[in-house]
């Protein structure tokens, strides 16, 4: 999950988010419209769900209405394109994750906006892991069997991801890699059509958040295999780590708002330390804990180091990899 040192660095966030909080709605009244909240990805996803728990308080907090908007299609790039053009006075955000902000920018020959330049953090509110699942009824019953059959059945090693670009897409790659066989990624839109052809055979493996997938495979419709955390997961006891698994693999991802550049900068760190106390709230935090999601608080400053660190992090894997999208 998260890197040790950013646990350290958002302990002491959470120690000051009541005062944070009080500074903060002395100046919500500045907002007098709506606030919308963009999602690259259709709902149902752990981007879009932890959306809509945080919009849920935020709207008391701010005193106007926090709307949800789905802009689906290309992987999340085309809802940051439509934050990037945000006007100045415009209330909008952008909740989005490292496939947007670190991993395209990285990838991709062009891109309609700089992940750097075009935007601000504004907060850090949730981080999740990844697993790999086969249907309940598949013949492949633990990573072990998925490595063999991967090997002898190499054209069919089809993997399912919930977007292209997205970083079940990338994970799926690291893991094809570790493999040792080409693996031959499916990208959806969104994880609900994944799940879907997962359990229908439609697609034999399938990579997403584990948020989506512990429900499926506590429920039995599903099989995950391996999770990407450095421990095992609570929910998941019967679930190794891939590393346990004898796969050198280890990640995890994040949901982070980010404003457009043109927003004032006020007004961006205003937004941010009202996020940051909804995520402190213990009642916000059991929601989303409920739903498979861990909570983060950070303002803009903190939110900004930590998204750095993951860049440092991911960049020399990333281009290490030498996967790059030229369409």
């Amino acid at each position: 999950m998260i890197q040790r040192a950013f646990r350290a660095a958002l302990l002491p966030c959470l120690l000051f988010a009541a005062s944070s909080a009080s500074a903060a709605q002395d100046s919500v009244k500045q907002l007098s419209e709506p606030l919308i909240i963009v999602v690259g990805y259709a709902p149902g996803g752990a981007t879009d769900r932890a959306a809509r728990i945080v919009a849920d308080s935020l709207q008391d907090k701010l005193g106007v209405s926090v709307l949800v908007e789905n802009k689906t299609g290309a992987g999340g790039r085309i809802a940051a394109q439509h934050v990037k053009n945000a006007d100045p006075d415009d209330n909008m955000l952008l909740l989005g994750n490292p496939a947007v902000m670190v991993v395209a920018p990285l990838v991709f020959e062009s891109l309609p906006y700089d992940a750097k330049n075009d935007f601000q953090p504004v907060s850090m509110v949730t981080e999740y892991g990844f697993g790999v699942a086969v249907s309940a009824d598949s013949s492949i019953k633990d990573m072990k069997g998925l490595v063999d059959w991967a090997k002898t059945h190499p054209k069919q090693f089809n993997i399912g991801v919930p977007a292209t670009g997205s970083l079940p897409h990338f994970f799926g790659l690291m893991l094809a890699q570790q493999i040792g066989t080409e693996g031959q990624i499916i990208g959806y839109r969104g994880s609900a059509p994944v799940i879907t052809d997962l359990i229908g055979g439609a697609v034999p493996v399938a990579i997403d958040t584990l948020d989506v997938l512990t429900r499926q495979h506590q429920g039995k419709r599903i099989r995950i295999l391996a999770s990407s955390g450095e421990e095992r997961e609570a929910a998941l006891p019967d679930v190794p780590t891939f590393k346990q698994a004898g796969i050198d693999l280890q990640a995890s991802g994040w949901n982070t708002f980010f404003a457009s550049s043109a927003m004032p900068k006020d007004k961006a760190e205003m937004l941010g330390e009202v996020i940051k106390s909804v995520t402190a709230d213990p009642k916000v935090r059991k929601t989303l804990q409920d739903g498979d999601l861990i909570p983060v608080s950070a303002n803009a400053q903190e939110t900004g180091k930590l998204v750095e660190a993951f860049r440092a992090q991911w960049a020399p894997v990333v281009k290490a990899s030498g996967f790059v999208v030229t369409k």
